[in-house]
């Protein structure tokens, strides 16, 4: 399970701040302060930014937050959850690698990453691991798992439930990566989706799936299209039949990023064709209208993919 530590027990003690300090009573509440027989005093906590610099192992982390201009986003009122990498983790990234992010013609790139370990709301360790998924605020969802160590995608959990003003932190011992590949150079690099980016480039579908989105692809493999009948491939592919092609491919993208939990909960989606398509379960396995979804929740910069075993045709 998680291991909780202390603000006194990480030595975060002095990102705590006596300017603001209030003085309340403990019986009655009032702010009489130190005139009234039960005041003591209550500390304002630092927020998330200063508890971690206040902490001293987060230096990095830190910088590059200010190269990211994120700062005043994680001094805001959130609440946040911080996966926050120590200095380590950070100095355990390939050679060059930080110091390529921290320039400013990658800001983007720098941002996505850090974004990627914040989630919103303040998520205890016990929420967390009841999560088993959590969607960032990069867009981007990261995975949890409790066998033996707790661990965020790749990286292990080592400390909890640091308290911030703002938010929450738990300490990772590994900088975790949100993919960097749209949905078409994640496709394309599967290598399965062969007939599918051909498909898309006879359509001229392919800027539309490199924009900005997000959108949610159900996405045939090479199998899929080699089990429709005889000839149908190469039909769609000429150009006189564009607009059924693109009809045929649109049928199988929805609109933002749907992961398969939420999409099985919805029971159906409309799709960028018009017509929707129905999402169900049946002994343990998930469909999309008569196609199996086989995996699930493959992330890219601009959306999810979910692989489907059939190319699904709308009633048109």
């Amino acid at each position: 399970m998680f291991r909780t530590q202390t603000l006194a027990s990480l030595a975060l003690l002095p990102a705590l701040t006596l300017a603001g300090t209030a003085f309340a009573c403990p019986k009655c509440g009032c702010d009489k302060g130190a005139t009234h027989e039960h005041a003591q005093p209550v500390l304002a906590k630092a927020d998330i930014v200063d508890t971690a610099v206040g902490a001293g192992t987060f230096n990095t982390l830190a910088a590059a937050l200010e190269a990211a201009d994120l700062v005043d986003v994680l001094k805001g009122d959130g609440p946040f959850t911080v996966f926050a990498p120590t200095d380590e983790a950070f100095a355990a990234l390939p050679e060059g690698t930080l110091a390529m992010l921290l320039k400013p013609e990658n800001k983007a790139l720098l941002q996505a990453i850090l974004t990627y370990h914040v989630v919103p709301g303040a998520l205890k360790a016990e929420d967390v691991v009841k999560a088993g998924k959590l969607v960032t605020v990069n867009g981007q969802k990261i995975d949890l798992s409790t066998e033996g160590s707790v661990m965020v995608d790749d990286a292990t959990v080592t400390a909890t439930d640091i308290q911030a003003s703002n938010g929450v932190i738990h300490v990772i011992d590994k900088v975790i990566m949100p993919s960097t590949k749209d949905i078409i150079e994640t496709a394309v690099d599967a290598g399965s989706f062969k007939t599918l980016a051909a498909a898309l480039q006879a359509a001229e579908l392919i800027e539309t799936l490199q924009g900005e989105g997000p959108f949610t692809v159900f996405a045939p493999t090479d199998e899929a299209f080699a089990a429709l009948p005889a000839g149908t491939v190469e039909s769609l592919l000429k150009p006189e039949n564009k607009a059924q092609l693109v009809a045929v491919l649109t049928y199988h993208v929805v609109p933002g990023r749907v992961y398969a939990v939420d999409a099985l909960a919805a029971g159906e989606a409309a799709t960028v064709q018009g017509s929707n398509v129905k999402i169900w379960t049946k002994d343990g396995k998930a469909y999309v209208n008569d196609a199996q979804i086989v995996a699930t929740d493959i992330d890219s910069t601009n959306g999810v993919i979910h692989v489907i075993n059939k190319v699904i045709l709308p009633s048109e």
